[in-house]
């Protein structure tokens, strides 16, 4: 009988790391009714705090990519962790606006945004050379799966035990798990006397020195090329429309409209369940249709299902808001594969820092429309312009989608690339 590749097992352990961090990513939503509530700040100044978070979760991809391959990916996930858990646990003595920033915008996000969904890219990268866009899709996943899991409970807990529990339960989450990541991630196959699966030889990696410098350098070369900004620009709208909009904004919204925020909270765990579901199978997809296509579908549909939300929010859960639920569930970080295999593509061995890049683009998208809708929301009392903003924003990703080149074909499309 063939004995299971260890690739598979360090991928398992990669999942549980994501979903530990994923926990205070899920967080946001339901608790900002709860802060409100209680200290009597604004949507708008809660929303900030989101924001910073957002922002750095993004920033530091690029170099937590070129941090892994300085240190290891063992050592910056598990540093990475930690850092979400005190981020996390700390903020249950915070009695400022600026402490909540602090702590759940700026540590929390570094240690967030040091794993991301770079860490994914680079584990693929190392230890997949069979079934890469199935492992990637399912890694990615695993934030849906996060979301999943604790959105529920930490909802419940906020309203039955109060938001401070809530916090607790997700450093404790995140805490749990770096013991998992010490003792059986591993940075490379190499490193135990292993290829990586479907690969026929071992690969020779030295570790890079000045992982700052080399982050920089790839985006400068990067940015020379016209298809890293429609890379980069459709991304930031993907992390706008999601995590920005709907991750953060979703519970209030429906709350506003009448309905218990628990129930709003389920209604955001299902689209987990459908997010794991559409990003394994876009997975799958990456490795048989070309990514770019499938970038147009995501964001076109995406962007027409935003348009018509508006007018689905009640009190009670209708079968048309289930239906956006589903639909926005299946699409919600489907366009995760593709680009990274673009990026892979176009960029060669800098495409797990270039995806870093292109990640951080779309933190800054997340960050600028989470203040924005909270704004807007404060000023217009509700959330109407937001979410039209946003329909229209995915149907111009979708379009820049289609102009993106994976290949040089000849000179002329090599000045073009560069020019």
């Amino acid at each position: 009988m063939k004995s299971l590749h260890r690739a598979w097992i360090v991928a398992a352990v990669a999942f549980v790391a994501i979903i530990g961090a994923a926990g205070f990513r899920a967080t946001p939503g339901v608790l900002i009714t709860p802060l409100e509530d209680e200290f009597g700040w604004t949507r708008g100044t809660i929303s900030l705090a989101v924001s910073v978070n957002l922002m750095l979760y993004g920033l530091c991809a690029p170099f937590a990519a070129a941090l892994m391959d300085r240190f290891g990916m063992r050592r910056v996930v598990a540093c990475a962790l930690l850092l979400v858990a005190v981020g996390s646990g700390l903020t249950v003595f915070m009695t400022a606006s600026w402490q909540l920033v602090a702590l759940w915008g700026v540590l929390v996000g570094l240690g967030t945004g040091s794993m991301a969904l770079v860490f994914a890219a680079t584990l693929t990268d190392r230890w997949f050379v069979r079934h890469r866009g199935l492992v990637t899709g399912v890694l990615t996943a695993g934030g849906a799966t996060g979301q999943l899991i604790f959105l529920p409970v930490l909802a419940h807990l906020a309203e039955m035990q109060g938001w401070r529990w809530a916090s607790v339960t997700v450093a404790g989450a995140a805490l749990a798990v770096v013991p998992l990541v010490w003792f059986l991630l591993r940075d490379t196959p190499e490193e135990i006397g292993l290829t990586a699966l479907g690969a026929t030889e071992p690969v020779v990696r030295t570790p890079a020195k000045g992982a700052a410098a080399r982050a920089v350098r790839v985006l400068r070369d990067a940015a020379r090329t016209r298809h890293f900004w429609y890379l980069a620009v459709g991304f930031a709208i993907c992390g706008a429309s999601t995590n920005g909009l709907v991750g953060t904004h979703f519970i209030p919204a429906a709350h506003d409209h009448g309905m218990p925020e628990t129930v709003a909270a389920s209604l955001l765990a299902v689209i987990g369940v459908f997010d794991i579901a559409g990003t394994v199978f876009s997975g799958w997809l990456s490795d048989r249709v070309d990514p770019r296509l499938l970038l147009v579908v995501y964001y076109g549909l995406r962007g027409l299902s935003l348009l018509v939300l508006p007018q689905l929010f009640a009190a009670t859960t209708e079968p048309s808001m289930l239906v956006f639920i589903v639909f926005y569930g299946l699409d919600w970080v489907a366009t995760v594969p593709p680009t990274v295999a673009l990026c892979r593509r176009i960029f060669g061995a800098d495409g797990a820092v270039v995806f870093g890049w292109v990640f951080a683009s779309h933190q800054v998208g997340a960050a600028v429309v989470a203040t924005v809708a909270g704004v807007t929301r404060d000023h217009l009392g509700n959330y109407d312009l937001a979410w039209y903003g946003a329909g229209v924003l995915c149907l111009f990703a979708a379009l820049m989608s289609s102009r993106i080149v994976t290949r040089v074909r000849d000179r002329r499309e090599a000045a073009i690339l560069v020019g």
